[in-house]
């Protein structure tokens, strides 16, 4: 006779895990709000939600000797706003800027939560000239007003280089094929 086992979980054990889940999804859905909102980074932007996506003393900074000297840091809404606000005029800064989040890691225990992505940017400037850039983000969260905020956050530059043209007529550098059947040999 095979002695059954339980296959139930307590209670509380499945409400800490619909919890983690929770939060891993309203801070994604905060990652995923500021892409778009910097995907669209202009004089329309909504400037008060975009800078609602950091709690009020957040630090965004750039990591590493590039991105240190390219964007520095800031502490404060006020401050990470102001940043923002820079990017928010006519003509757009951006031409194009679409952001591509990968890799992602949310680990929520307790009240520690803290999601790393790799980034990909690609973005066209009002002046004409295109780049791509991949970085490391990481980036800590916390509750703030019944919200999961953003209250640390760091990208480090992995690879830029500017880009001379988004669509091309190059051919694709794919191996060509060992046998290429001809076509009268299908008829």
């Amino acid at each position: 006779m095979v002695a059954e086992m339980s296959t139930s979980i307590p209670r509380a054990d499945l409400e800490q895990r619909l919890r983690r889940f929770e939060i891993q999804d309203s801070v994604r859905a905060c990652m995923n709000r500021y892409m778009v909102l910097c995907d669209a980074l202009d004089a329309q932007t909504p400037l008060d939600e975009l800078a609602g996506l950091f709690t009020e003393d957040a630090v965004w900074e750039g990591k590493g000797a590039k991105y240190v000297q390219s964007f520095g840091g800031y502490r404060g809404r006020a401050a990470i706003a102001a940043m923002f606000a820079g990017y928010m005029k006519t003509p757009a800064h951006f031409a194009l800027n679409v952001h591509f989040l990968a890799s992602e890691l949310i680990e929520a225990r307790d009240a520690a939560v803290v999601g790393s992505w790799v980034m990909l940017q690609t973005s066209t400037f009002a002046s004409g000239a295109s780049h791509l850039n991949a970085a490391r983000l990481s980036v800590r969260f916390a509750e703030e007003d019944g919200q999961w905020r953003m209250a640390h956050f760091q990208t480090e530059n992995l690879f830029s280089r500017p880009v001379q043209a988004w669509s091309s007529d190059a051919e694709l550098p794919v191996p060509k094929p060992a046998a290429q059947v001809s076509d009268s040999a299908h008829e």
